[in-house]
C-alpha cells in the first residue's frame, strides 16, 4: 500500500511538472506606470509576459525592468518591436515591414540594435519582430541580401548574449526555416503566432508546430479566420472562436517538448480584461488535461 500510495505521489508530481513545463503570458505593452502595469499582471496570476516598451531604451530603465521582474516575480520572455509606419495588408507589406524592403534596413538597423543592447542590460533574453515578407525564391537578390543584413543582425545579438525570434505569419514555416538555416548563427528562432499563419493564409498552425520543432522557443495564442479578401489579412476573433484549434496545438506543443511560453495577444481593441482571464483559465485548462 505504502509503495502504491509512493506511486501515485510520484505521478501526480510528474503531471504537475508536465503542466507547469508550458507557462501562460500575456503581452504587456508599457506605456506609462510601468510599476502599475506588473501589478495588474501578478493580480491576474501571469508569471511571464512579452512586453513592448514605449519610453527610452537606456540603463536606468533597464535597471527599473530588473526590479519589477523581481518585486513580482514575473518573467519577461521577449522584448517586442516592430519596424514602425508597416502596413498591415498584402499589397503594401512586403515594401514596408521589417528588414526585407532594402530601402528600410540602414533605417531600422539602428533601432534594432537599440532594442538588442536594452534586451543585455535588462536581462531579458529575446528580441522579437516582424521582419518582413522573406521571400520564396531563396536565389534572389532581395532573399541573399536579406540573410546577409539579418545574419550581422543576429551576430550582434548573440555577442551579447540575446536571442533573436522571428514571428511568423508573412511566409510559409519553410521559408522561414530556410532562411533561419541560411542565417546560420545559432542564436535565431521561432515565435510561431498561431492565428498569423492563418490571417496571412501561410499554414495550419498545428502543422508549423511539428515543422518548427525545436526551433520554436515561444508562441502567441491568437485566433482567426483564413483571408477573404485576397488584398488584406484575415479576421483576428477571440479565442476559441476562430480556425486555431488550440487543444491539437497544445497536443502538438506537448509532442516537440516545448517547455516555454504561451503568450496571450489581443489586438481586438477596448477593454479586453475578461477576455483575457477567460482565455488564461481556458488555455491553462488545456495544459494540464492535455497529454
Amino acid at each position: 500500500m505504502k509503495r502504491f500510495i509512493s506511486m501515485l505521489c510520484m505521478l501526480a508530481f510528474a503531471i504537475s511538472t508536465q503542466a507547469q513545463d508550458i507557462t501562460v503570458g500575456l503581452i504587456n505593452s508599457l506605456y506609462g506606470d510601468a510599476d502599475a502595469a506588473f501589478a495588474r499582471l501578478k493580480e491576474a496570476g501571469f508569471k511571464a509576459c512579452q512586453t513592448g516598451y514605449s519610453l527610452e531604451w537606456n540603463d536606468a530603465t533597464a535597471k527599473e525592468f530588473k526590479r519589477l521582474k523581481k518585486k513580482y516575480d514575473i518573467e519577461i520572455s521577449a522584448l517586442v518591436y516592430c519596424t514602425p509606419n508597416g502596413r498591415w495588408n498584402f499589397m503594401e507589406g512586403p515594401a514596408t515591414i521589417g528588414l526585407v524592403p532594402p530601402i528600410n534596413r540602414i533605417k531600422y538597423l539602428d533601432t534594432y540594435k537599440k532594442a538588442i543592447d536594452f534586451c543585455a542590460m535588462a536581462d531579458i533574453p529575446a528580441m522579437h519582430s516582424h521582419f518582413g515578407f522573406i521571400p520564396e525564391e531563396p536565389t534572389s537578390e532581395l532573399y541573399t541580401s536579406f540573410i546577409a543584413t539579418m545574419r550581422d543582425l543576429c551576430q550582434y545579438a548573440k555577442d551579447r548574449g540575446v536571442m533573436i525570434y522571428c514571428e511568423t505569419g508573412q511566409e510559409t514555416p519553410t521559408t522561414l526555416i530556410r532562411a533561419i538555416h541560411d542565417i546560420g548563427t545559432g542564436n535565431i528562432f521561432v515565435n510561431c503566432d498561431t492565428a498569423n499563419l492563418i490571417l496571412y493564409g501561410k499554414a495550419n498552425p498545428v502543422d508549423a508546430i511539428y515543422q518548427f520543432g525545436p526551433l520554436l522557443k515561444e508562441l502567441h495564442a491568437k485566433d482567426g479566420h483564413y483571408p477573404t479578401d485576397p488584398y488584406y489579412l484575415g479576421r483576428e476573433v477571440k479565442i476559441p472562436e476562430g480556425k486555431v484549434n488550440f487543444p491539437a496545438v497544445v497536443k502538438a506543443l506537448k509532442d516537440i517538448g516545448f517547455k516555454g511560453v504561451m503568450t496571450i495577444e489581443c489586438e481586438l481593441g477596448g477593454d479586453n480584461t475578461d477576455y483575457v482571464l477567460k482565455t488564461k483559465k481556458y488555455l491553462e485548462e488545456l495544459i494540464e488535461n492535455t497529454k
